[in-house]
């Protein structure tokens, strides 16, 4: 599932993103969310989010879910 809807992004989801650095590669980086930094509840690029260990970056690919029943 990609990352462009805000509504299956939770903290705690593990998601595949890109960072800053990486938009030129596009190189992924997977990691749990800690917090969701968009306002809007679609982005064309991905969802920002940061993730546990610190880093920011565009939700790509949603890799699992948690949150939703």
């Amino acid at each position: 599932m990609n990352g462009k809807e805000k509504r299956y992004i939770f903290p705690g989801t593990e998601v595949d993103v890109v960072l800053k650095e990486d938009q030129s590669t596009g190189k992924l980086t997977r990691g749990i969310v800690e917090d969701v930094l968009t306002n809007s509840d679609f982005h064309p690029r991905g969802i920002k989010v940061r993730l546990e260990d610190g880093r920011v970056g565009r939700v790509q690919e949603i890799v699992s879910f948690t949150g939703l029943d």
